[in-house]
């Protein structure tokens, strides 16, 4: 099992709901991804990422083709566009 996680800092924190949403939506539509969470950060400290994607993937190979997929395509976009800082990690399980 792959677990993938990304953290944004966003230019405007009202983005941060639209993301959560489109980001959701995810979830039974692309083979191989097992779960997506979204969270927002209620903090607002200054070492705080705005919002969090917690993913698990069942492979490497899954993930590749989550990376690829048209409706996680379509979301980049308007990610990169809120977004300032990205920060990510893809790490196995046994």
């Amino acid at each position: 099992m792959i677990k993938h996680i990304v953290m944004w800092k966003l230019r405007d924190k009202a983005d941060a709901t639209e993301i959560k949403i489109r980001l959701e939506a995810l979830n039974g539509k692309i083979p191989g991804l097992l779960k997506v969470e979204v969270g927002i950060d209620f903090l607002a400290s200054g070492q705080s990422a705005d919002v969090v994607l917690y993913s698990e993937l069942e492979s490497r190979q899954a993930l590749e083709a989550y990376q690829t997929h048209p409706e996680h395509q379509a979301v980049v976009p308007i990610i990169k566009a809120a977004a300032i800082a990205r920060t990510v990690v893809d790490y196995e399980l046994p």
